[in-house]
């Protein structure tokens, strides 16, 4: 029996995207799109919802949400309300609502994924990033992406951080009296790393992890030149949340 599919934000790129490789997919089946923007009843034959309250009682599975930072808890609450098993790439979401989300979907005994990023190798880079802030705790990040995303830095960039602080040796990175001539020439402090921001047209979604110690340094880096580097992701996420009975805060919890 194919998994019944709900996309909000359908509109967007991402949105776009996982809209083709749901259609393609003979296990999945699309029954419903949302944007709030869209003036057209159907898209493709498939019946376009505005205001997500008239999806109540509706029959689906999975809910994948590419909207936006600002309505994607209250999407993610509602997907979770309405028996929905949520799959989720917008970004912005802070440890506290994570965390409340997790507790609810136990609650409901439903599953769920909230993942910064859907592409296989940005997932197998955070990895690594943890794996070598073992062994090199002095290290920043470089997040780079398209001029139209809305919150930096970006949740792949929070997530890398958030690993490697769980290994690596609590240390400020830098001169302890280096000085700012400009405010925020260091980026952003996490935990003693640092974050760099980039936003310019043409670029999709990258990150550099560069490590330095006495003598040698370390860079990886992954990139998506093409939204269809996370589709895999999103439809491995869609298939795992209907096993699941609970949600989990990043794609590795699943492979």
């Amino acid at each position: 029996m194919s998994i019944r599919v709900i996309i909000a934000g359908f509109k967007g790129k991402m949105g776009q995207a996982a809209c083709q490789m749901v259609l393609v997919d003979p296990d999945l089946d699309l029954v419903a799109v949302l944007d709030p923007f869209e003036s057209e009843s159907e898209w493709q034959g498939i019946p376009v919802f505005k205001d997500k309250a008239d999806l109540v009682g509706f029959e689906a599975d999975v809910w994948v949400d590419f909207t936006t930072p600002t309505v994607a808890y209250e999407n993610t609450r509602f997907a979770l309300e309405n028996g929905f098993a949520p799959v989720v790439g917008t970004t912005g979401f802070t440890s506290e609502e994570i965390a409340e989300l997790k507790e609810f979907s136990r609650a409901q005994d439903l599953g769920g994924l909230i993942a910064p990023n859907f592409a296989l190798g940005a997932v197998l880079l955070m990895q690594f990033s943890r794996q070598a802030a073992k062994y090199f705790p002095n290290v920043e990040i470089i997040e780079l992406h398209h001029d139209k995303k809305k919150d930096a830095p970006s949740g792949t960039a929070i997530k890398t951080a958030e690993l490697m602080a769980e290994v690596r040796e609590s240390i400020q990175q830098g001169a302890a009296d280096e000085q700012e001539l400009i405010t925020g020439a260091r980026g952003a402090d996490f935990d003693g790393m640092r974050i760099h921001s980039v936003r310019l047209p043409g670029l999709v979604a990258h990150q550099e992890v560069i490590f330095g110690n006495q003598g040698e340094g370390l860079t990886l880096r992954h990139d998506s030149y093409d939204r269809s580097s996370f589709m895999t992701g999103v439809n491995l996420g869609i298939k795992e949340v209907v096993k699941r009975h609970e949600l989990v805060y990043g794609l590795e919890h699943l492979l």
